[in-house]
């Protein structure tokens, strides 16, 4: 990839739509747009122009030199110089301010994706390349607009799938983990520092940390590495979501309760049990983090060849969810099948859920009547006939999935797979670190692992990340981002 090249490339997304924009990025920009554009007035920094897309022709405006013919007259007849293809929005971003650092120029023509291809024809013809998955935010990077954690997380933002993972990829595009970083990396450079003096200039007089110093300057910028790993549980969730599974046996209003957190009727709902035979998925926004829904067959033993394919998914499903929500019926005992699913989802996330508590009665099952060896998280009582207690169970499912930990409230937590390997490792090379110095072993091989630590702490923003990461990282990116 030549980052000297000028690339030219359709930023909106493929088909029709009111707008779509073509993005020009290099040191040639101006000079490949200019003569396919008739603008009233020059192009200026920051500032959208209203102009007319215009089809070059060899002797049109800005029409290069060598294109004429010898005698310097055109021979084109005159309706057909520069004759106008769209009326279009122009925006020049001049050097070094705009996103890649490069002159950048975006045309905002009607969303046609055969005048935007044909934009593109004209400044492939003029000499501009065709930019490759996520080389203008590559750029941005390169030339130091942008860290690797907020070239990752325009991506995020783009694939956001709730407002919430937006906003938590707007705060990581501002910087927040690089910040929450800083002054640990800045604590792991100074006692690196330290040790490297103590070791360069032993004959003079700057003195060297004894054991204990150098164990609690490694604890201070372990500990906060440690919290950081851990806020990983819950940024997984809410940059890739959660699966929760609805399971009961059959008749308990698992598919009632199913179609009033999707709040829409999307699973059949009928008075004879054995009604859904087949998973029904959905994904919904609870508290900003996406969960795909799953509603089972009700399980029981099978009365036919379908239900049993059913109950076999369902189990499937149960043990594959991140969560699960038992549902009991709580106007009616217990069953035997009821206190075998409980004892199947021992030591799981789960929720259980006593639904139709609007026929509840005295002959209904009460909290004695569960084992007192069932691992449940949290116990919810519903009725999806009416409504009551939804608003609780999204409130407790979000605080099975770690929404009340406090984590998101924080900003700079870690939501990338590649983020939490790279904290781990560092937190590897410092317990490395740790047991040199209580095993006396002298300070250069301390410094090892101490700057294995830094390294893999560089790789997090990329200020040491080789071409290999870098162009599988940029190769998810959408063309023209």
């Amino acid at each position: 990839m030549n980052l000297d090249d000028t690339i030219v490339a359709i930023a909106t997304p493929a088909g029709r739509g009111g707008i779509g924009v073509v993005r020009v990025a290099g040191a040639d920009a101006r000079a490949i747009v200019e003569p396919i554009l008739r603008l009233k007035h020059d192009l200026e920094p920051g500032r959208a122009l209203f102009g007319e897309l215009v089809e070059p022709d060899s002797c049109g405006a800005g029409a290069l030199a060598r294109d004429l013919p010898e005698t310097g007259q055109c021979s084109a007849a005159p309706e057909t110089r520069n004759s106008r293809i769209d009326e279009v929005v122009v925006t020049f971003f001049a050097k070094p301010y705009s996103y890649t650092t490069d002159d950048i120029i975006e045309i905002s023509a009607h969303g046609s994706p055969v005048v935007l291809r044909h934009i593109v024809e004209l400044a492939l013809a003029r000499g501009a390349r065709l930019a490759e998955p996520g080389e203008f935010t590559m750029r941005a990077f390169l030339n130091g607009r942008i860290d690797l954690t907020q070239a990752e997380a325009v991506r995020d933002l783009i694939d956001s799938q709730t407002l919430y993972q937006a906003k938590v990829a707007a705060q990581q595009l501002e910087g927040a983990l690089s910040r929450r970083l800083q002054p640990t990396k800045e604590k792991l450079i100074k006692l690196i520092a330290t040790l490297e003096a103590g070791i360069d200039f032993a004959e003079d007089d700057i003195s060297v940390l004894p054991a204990i110093a150098i164990l609690e300057r490694i604890s201070s910028i372990h500990t906060p590495l440690e919290e950081l790993a851990k806020s990983f549980a819950y940024g997984k969730l809410v940059h890739e979501g959660l699966t929760l599974a609805i399971v009961g046996r059959p008749n308990v209003g698992k598919s009632s309760l199913f179609n009033r957190l999707v709040e829409r009727e999307r699973a059949i709902v009928t008075a004879t049990p054995g009604t859904t035979r087949d998973l029904v998925t959905e994904t919904v926004a609870i508290g900003g983090i996406p969960v795909r829904l799953i509603d089972t067959a009700g399980i029981r033993r099978a009365l036919d060849e379908a239900e049993s394919i059913g109950i076999r998914k369902s189990m499937e499903a149960l043990a594959d969810a991140d969560l699960v929500l038992v549902v009991l019926d709580s106007s009616q005992a217990m069953a035997a099948e009821d206190h075998e699913l409980l004892d199947q989802v021992a030591g799981r996330p789960s929720i259980l859920v006593k639904n139709k508590c609007d026929l509840a009665s005295g002959s209904g099952h009460q909290d004695n009547d569960l084992a007192s060896g069932d691992d449940i998280r949290a116990r919810v009582i519903t009725s999806a006939t009416t409504g009551q207690g939804i608003a609780e169970l999204r409130e407790e499912i979000l605080r099975c999935v770690g929404g009340e930990s406090g984590a998101q409230a924080e900003s700079g937590f870690l939501t990338n797979v590649r983020h939490q390997s790279r904290v781990r490792e560092s937190i590897t090379a410092l317990q490395a670190a740790e047991t040199a110095v209580k095993n006396k072993i002298p300070h250069e091989m301390i410094l090892l692992d101490l700057y294995s630590a830094l390294r893999a702490l560089d790789e997090i923003t990329g200020a040491t990340t080789n071409d290999d990461i870098l162009n599988l990282i940029f190769s998810t990116f959408c063309i023209g981002k």
